[in-house]
């Protein structure tokens, strides 16, 4: 069995802070323009340029969304008024009681599976990720809430939503946000405001199971990776994200999601295809 190579050979402990950081400011920046935190971007880098295992890289990529949750939410409390959530109190928690279910056993599923069938799903829900903000960037920003007027119904379909939300969220990394804010519009009728800030709401609680079922399973054991990678990849993504909420208006969104599913498709397939020919 080959050893795993890099296209830029391996990694020295001197370039990839250097490289984390300089990735995540672009992903950061794009991830602001439209909306969300740019995980899903950031995880081909993690597993391909800086060369860690699936196994290794969802984690870190989870450590690193939680950073930049924390920061965005932050800005958020600090600039705008937390009161449009309040109608859509029962989607936020409801979507947070089925996330944090499949967060937690989503760890122990990732744990369970082997490197190549952990990038195997990987791949899949990148690509599917891609096609979502390709469909997104075609649809009306704000219509009417699809799901039934019955509040019964509205919390059953949250958990549901939250369930394959959490799911996702533990096996990439991610904090969900590409998956929160189109339920939070489409499903249940928020402004995209609104969206974005209950996006953050659930997005926490979600991220912070997660990472404590990795941490019990001893994926941040090695310090050294928090400090070469999750530090500078959270600062570079923190710097990009502010940098792209104040250039939001500039560039139309619809059409940097279009163009941003697309390059998920082609760096995902890239990235975990070329990890399986050098097998």
């Amino acid at each position: 069995m080959k050893k795993k190579t890099s296209l830029l050979g391996s990694i020295s402990q001197e370039r990839r802070p250097r490289l984390a950081f300089l990735y995540a400011m672009p992903i950061g920046l794009l991830g602001g323009l439209i909306g969300l935190g740019g995980a899903e971007f950031r995880l081909p880098v993690l597993v391909g340029l800086l060369e860690y295992p699936a196994r290794q890289a969802v984690p870190l990529n989870l450590a690193v969304s939680l950073v930049t949750i924390v920061v965005s939410l932050a800005v958020r409390v600090s600039t705008l008024s937390l009161s449009s959530v309040v109608p859509f109190l029962y989607a936020v928690l409801s979507l947070i009681a089925g996330a944090v279910i499949t967060a937690f056993f989503g760890a122990s599923l990732a744990g369970r599976l082997s490197n190549e069938q952990l990038e195997q799903i990987i791949l899949v829900l990148l690509i599917l990720i891609g096609v979502a903000l390709i469909i997104e960037g075609f649809l009306p920003q704000e219509i009417p809430g699809l799901l039934p007027a019955a509040l019964s119904w509205r919390i059953a379909a949250g958990i549901l939503f939250g369930l394959a939300i959490g799911l996702v969220s533990s096996l990439l990394g991610v904090a969900g946000g590409e998956l929160i804010i189109p339920t939070l519009v489409f499903a249940f009728g928020a402004d995209i405001k609104t969206a974005g800030t209950g996006s953050l709401l659930v997005s926490l609680p979600t991220v912070l199971v997660g990472i404590a079922r990795y941490t019990s399973r001893g994926a941040f054991a090695e310090q050294r990776a928090l400090t070469e990678t999750v530090a500078p990849m959270s600062l570079g993504s923190v710097i990009g994200a502010i940098a792209g909420g104040m250039l939001v208006g500039f560039v139309p969104a619809s059409l940097l999601k279009v163009i941003l599913g697309l390059i998920l498709n082609v760096s995902a397939f890239r990235t975990f295809r070329s990890i399986k020919a050098t097998r």
